[in-house]
């Protein structure tokens, strides 16, 4: 009987639940680390005499590091296994983030932002295709769209600590950091929680250990809803091993095949988009507030508000995922994204700005619900975690850029100039999604990539 179709069939219970809780809470501490920086810039440019460009460094320096990160933990999560990157990168993200909240001058704060920008990509990467290869697929796309909601549980906490850790004192901002590096006790649990994927497992050719993992998962199941499970036809493991070996550059043979192109450059054209104006906005909003002559500590208050905003706009999407598939939802998300860019970007009043910027950060963060459940089903198992690193990681491009981007043009193009250049940034997102998205709500991982697999044209990159 087929694993894959074993696991399909079980109803949502505790056991998934868990999942969702134990990598809930690793991005809950990834949208942390990636907000505070917002609410440090202020602190560390009095203290280290900053330009307006090196503060734009800082703003880039954990994204270029989530650049390589995305990558590398892509291409790991494929070849070594899931649950060790995810464990792994905790470990040193943690770590990181202590040096950083130590750093006597800027380089060395800097080099340990760009690190555990590293450490938090390459978490980030593995935790989504890492939980979809268990849910079955009518539950799929709300299970990793609210799984990504709980980013917004992190930037929640961090304006809530730019709010009231770091005006403390002189060192306020370096216990700002020291706080984002609690997640390292929750090593000892996902080391003895988790399981790994055993859809992972098929693929490495491990089937004694997936099918034990799938013997307990479904037991687990069983305890939790009091139902015996629903009987299932003899069919054929649809994941055989994958023999060649496993690399970025086969990978991306692969995703640029005839088979896979279309799917490859949608999906990274959105990355890029929304991580561009994701980041332009949220590294840069609490320094443009306080530049349309809102005081710093009422501009922390705003971006609370403004990060509140981020909780419905996660679950609102996570919701809509299932019922009106992924695709459709990510460009639902992304044109009420570039109205709110454009509303924003007339605005004057301070009241105003805070309504079209909490409703710009409702749409944004939707898109990405949308984005998280929408890419790991875009490619098949054996390069599933390398796929989803490789598009995280255009991605990053954008985060990269946008802070400079925006640091340098404010002065010239101004608040409305800025957002207004986001405008139609989105809007080119959304013409790609509608145009060329593919739909993949109520289908199983294998069917969705079924036809590529079997594409004579990519059989030489993808052979199993």
């Amino acid at each position: 009987m087929s694993l894959t179709a074993r696991l399909d069939r079980l109803a949502l219970s505790r056991p998934h639940y868990k999942l969702l809780l134990i990598g809930g809470l690793g991005y809950s501490f990834d949208g942390m680390d990636g907000a505070v920086v917002a609410f440090l810039l202020p602190r560390i440019q009095e203290l280290w005499g900053l330009s307006t460009a090196s503060l734009g460094l800082v703003g880039s320096a954990a994204p270029f590091g989530f650049f390589f990160g995305a990558i590398l933990a892509g291409w790991m999560g494929d070849r070594f296994g899931r649950k060790k990157v995810m464990l792994w990168a905790l470990a040193f993200y943690c770590l990181m983030s202590v040096v950083a909240a130590m750093a006597p001058n800027f380089e060395i704060f800097l080099i340990a932002r760009i690190f555990a920008g590293l450490g938090a990509g390459a978490e980030s990467v593995i935790i989504a295709p890492f939980l979809s290869e268990f849910i079955p697929p009518k539950r799929r796309g709300w299970f990793i769209g609210t799984l990504a909601g709980f980013f917004s549980f992190g930037f929640v906490g961090a304006a809530l600590i730019g709010r009231f850790v770091v005006p403390l004192g002189e060192d306020g901002w370096r216990w700002a950091q020291v706080i984002t590096a609690i997640p390292i006790l929750l090593l000892l649990w996902w080391r003895r929680s988790l399981p790994e994927s055993p859809r992972y497992l098929i693929s490495r050719g491990r089937m004694a250990e997936a099918t034990d993992v799938v013997d307990r998962f479904e037991q687990s199941v069983v305890k939790a809803t009091g139902k015996p499970l629903a009987p299932l036809p003899a069919v054929e493991e649809e994941i055989t091993k994958h023999e060649q070996k496993i690399s970025i550059w086969n990978a991306l043979k692969f995703m640029w095949s005839k088979a896979m192109r279309r799917r490859t450059a949608v999906i990274w054209l959105i990355w890029f988009v929304i991580t561009f104006s994701y980041y332009g906005f949220f590294s840069w909003i609490p320094t443009l507030l306080v530049g349309r002559g809102i005081t710093i500590t009422k501009s922390f208050e705003f971006s609370i508000l403004i990060y509140l905003a981020q909780i419905p706009g996660y679950f609102s999407a996570a919701w809509l995922c299932d019922r009106i598939d992924r695709k459709n939802t990510i460009a639902l998300y992304l044109a009420g994204s570039a109205i709110s860019a454009f509303w924003l970007s007339q605005s004057n009043d301070s009241g105003m700005i805070l309504v079209a910027a909490a409703t710009l950060s409702f749409f944004l963060n939707g898109t990405y619900a949308g984005v998280y459940a929408y890419t790991p089903e875009l490619f098949p198992t054996w390069m599933r975690a390398t796929g989803v690193g490789l598009a995280s990681a255009v991605g990053r491009i954008g985060s990269i850029l946008a802070p400079s981007i925006i640091g340098i043009f404010a002065a010239s193009l101004g608040f409305g100039g800025v957002f207004t250049m986001t405008t139609v940034v989105l809007t080119i997102g959304v013409l790609g999604v509608v145009i060329f998205g593919a739909s993949t709500a109520g289908k199983s991982l294998e069917d969705i990539n079924a036809r590529a697999e079997h594409d004579p044209a990519a059989a030489g990159t993808a052979s199993k």
